[in-house]
C-alpha cells in the first residue's frame, strides 16, 4: 500500500537530566531534504541521525525538532542573577529612552519569564551515556511518522484510484457518441459543398472523406489512454514507493486526453474531455503527495 510524505511523530527519551521529545514533520518533496531545529544535537550523531531519516523516509521535507524539559528542582531552578541584572539595566534603559513608563516589579516579572535566566534548566547536549534512550525515541518517532505516512496513504490511494476509474468510465461515454460524431462531419461536408453548388466527383470525394476521417480517428488515444490507466494501477498496486514514476504516467494520461480533444469536433466529447481534464488534475495534485 502506498503511503504519503505528510506526517507527523513523536518520541520521548527519558533522561538523568530531564525529558527529551523529538518530533519529526513531513511534507512532500522531490528530495529527502532534512531541517534539524535544534542545538542539542551532538554534532558527531547529526549524521547518524541523518543516515536513519533517509533511509527510513526515502523522500519529503522533513523537520526534526528535540525539546528539553529540565526535572524538577533547586539545582535546575537556580536564577542567574548576573543575567537578570544585566537584562534589567537594557530593558530599563531602552524603556526610558523610548518613554515607555513601567514599574520595576514589571520588569522583572516579564525577564523571570525567559528560559535562559535560570541556571541548570538549559541542556547543552545529549551526553553519550544517553544516546540509546535517544535512539529508541527517534526509532518511537520514525513509526508513529510511518503510522501516520500509511492512513494517509490508504486515503490518497482510495481518492486517485477512484479518479482514474472515472476518466475510464468518461472514455466509455466518448465512445458512445463516435458514430453519431462522424456521421454529423459527413453530412457537414456534404452540405457545404451542396449550399457551394460544387460538383463532386463521388470517387475522388469518398477517399479524400476517408482520408479526413482517419485524421479526426480516436481509437489509438482510446487503446493508449486505457493502457496508461492499467500502467497507472499496476504500478500503485506494485510498488512501495511508486510517487514518481507516477508523475510520468500522469503526463502520458495527459497528453492522450488533451489529443482527444483537439480531434473530437463534437460538443458532448468536448464536455466529456473536460471532466477528463478535471480528473486527471485533481490526481495530479494528490499524486505529489504520494512517496
Amino acid at each position: 500500500m502506498i503511503k504519503s510524505m505528510t506526517g507527523y511523530g513523536k518520541g520521548i527519551a527519558e533522561l538523568s537530566t530531564g525529558r527529551l521529545t523529538l518530533e519529526i514533520r513531513t511534507l512532500n518533496g522531490k528530495n529527502c531534504d532534512i531541517n534539524i531545529k535544534s542545538s542539542l544535537l551532538p554534532k558527531d550523531k547529526e549524521l547518524e541521525v541523518r543516515k536513519t531519516l533517509t533511509e527510513a523516509l526515502q523522500r519529503g521535507t522533513v523537520d526534526l525538532l528535540l525539546t528539553f524539559e529540565p526535572k524538577a528542582g533547586a539545582a535546575a531552578r537556580q536564577i542567574d542573577a548576573a543575567l537578570v541584572e544585566n537584562y534589567f539595566r537594557q530593558i530599563h534603559a531602552i524603556g526610558c529612552k523610548v518613554g515607555i513608563a513601567m514599574p520595576k516589579e514589571e520588569y522583572l516579572q516579564a525577564i523571570l519569564r525567559f528560559p535562559d535566566v535560570f541556571e541548570g534548566g538549559k541542556q547543552e547536549t545529549i551526553p553519550e551515556a544517553e544516546w540509546p534512550a535517544v535512539a529508541a525515541a527517534l526509532n518511537e518517532a520514525l513509526a508513529a511518522l510511518d503510522a501516520f505516512r500509511s492512513r494517509e496513504g490508504a486515503a490518497l490511494y482510495t481518492d486517485v484510484t477512484g479518479r482514474v476509474k472515472n476518466i475510464l468510465a468518461l472514455y466509455d461515454e466518448v465512445e458512445s457518441h463516435e458514430t453519431e460524431r462522424l456521421q454529423a462531419v459527413r453530412e457537414r461536408i456534404c452540405k457545404a459543398a451542396e449550399d457551394l453548388q460544387v460538383k463532386l466527383d463521388k470517387e475522388r470525394f469518398e477517399q479524400e472523406m476517408i482520408f479526413y476521417l482517419e485524421k479526426l480517428d480516436i481509437n489509438e488515444e482510446k487503446v493508449r489512454l486505457r493502457q496508461h490507466c492499467k500502467y497507472f494501477m499496476d504500478t500503485i498496486d506494485g510498488e512501495a514507493a511508486p510517487g514518481r514514476k507516477l508523475g510520468f504516467i500522469i503526463q502520458e494520461m495527459g497528453r492522450e486526453i488533451n489529443t482527444t480533444g483537439s480531434k473530437a469536433n463534437h460538443a458532448e466529447i468536448q464536455k466529456l474531455v473536460v471532466r477528463m481534464k478535471d480528473e486527471l488534475e485533481k490526481i495530479r495534485e494528490q499524486s505529489m503527495n504520494i512517496l
